[in-house]
């Protein structure tokens, strides 16, 4: 016996006083509400209600059971609310703030069909893993070493015009001589300032004879973007970042130079979600590379 279905209809019939309007209020045929109350019945072995032909009315055990069995009924209705609740409590995850609006929107949607509702917060490295430490977010896309990584970002040179040849070599961004050729600086965006991938170009840089400004840290992607959009300057970035500027994109001839993502969250159930069911999704956010994912596909304007 369903108990809490028999109280239901217990509740139900007592408040409206006929077998009739109690399963009318309770959702069921009036045959159900009959069989519910009598198996409660013979399960508590006395009667519940006095049955006539003009009126059904409570027992006196009926009207000792009747507030417990309201209690037993909250609580389940109280439960299916807390259950509503829970399947439906909001993940807010930590993203780089490079991800594109339109594609993020493409996230929470997928996740919602997983069951999943995402609640991002835009944010750059340092402060995704400040949220994820502070516990702020349950979960972040987080920086990492391309070695560790479950996403990965090849970053180039992008430029307002095509580039002359298929790859970049640092050594032809030397400065000449004479003061007539002015020297084009590589813009590293808040999101590539990170040790893994700044340290490493630096050093390429100086190797191949660059003046230590020509490697320079801009203040934003917009700040970068425009400079590379107003000047000679180059903006290491995603071929991605590169499409939506409108800007020309080549790979680097060394070093290799790739974002590397993984997932911080605090519950093993997201972080599954996030590595696996929504990985692709999640891919298309940072312009990773993998068969059809938006890093993939070719372009004509790097040669």
């Amino acid at each position: 016996m369903d108990i809490v279905a028999a109280c239901r209809a217990y509740v139900a019939v007592s408040g409206h006083g006929s077998f009739t309007s109690g399963a009318a209020a309770a959702r069921i045929p009036q045959s159900v509400a009959s069989r519910r109350i009598a198996a409660l019945e013979e399960h508590f072995g006395a009667k519940l209600f006095d049955r006539t032909s003009r009126a059904v009315r409570l027992t006196p055990f009926g009207q000792d059971m009747l507030p417990t069995a309201r209690r037993l009924v909250d609580l389940a209705d109280a439960m299916a609310d807390d259950a509503e609740r829970a399947r439906l409590r909001p993940l807010r995850i930590a993203v780089p703030e490079i991800c594109p609006p339109h594609r993020l929107a493409a996230l929470v949607v997928a996740a919602r069909r997983q069951r999943v509702h995402l609640e991002v917060r835009p944010a750059g490295p340092q402060e995704r893993e400040r949220l994820c430490q502070t516990l702020e977010v349950g979960a972040g896309v987080v920086a990492v070493p391309e070695a560790v990584a479950v996403w990965r970002v090849p970053l180039g040179l992008a430029a307002r015009t095509p580039f002359p040849a298929p790859t970049v070599f640092l050594d032809t961004l030397r400065s000449g001589r004479g003061r007539a050729q002015a020297r084009r600086r590589i813009l590293i965006q808040p999101e590539d300032d990170v040790p893994h991938l700044r340290d490493p170009l630096a050093r390429a840089a100086q190797s191949a004879g660059l003046a230590p400004a020509q490697v320079s840290i801009a203040p934003s992607l917009v700040d970068a973007a425009a400079a590379a959009l107003g000047s000679p300057d180059l903006l290491l970035c995603s071929r991605q970042q590169a499409e939506d500027f409108s800007l020309h994109w080549c790979p680097l001839a060394g070093p290799q130079l790739l974002r590397g993502y993984d997932v911080a969250a605090g519950v093993r159930e997201d972080l599954a979600h996030l590595r696996t069911v929504l990985h692709a999704d999640v891919a298309r956010c940072l312009g990773a590379t993998g068969d059809g994912e938006p890093g993939a596909r070719p372009t004509g304007d790097a040669g």
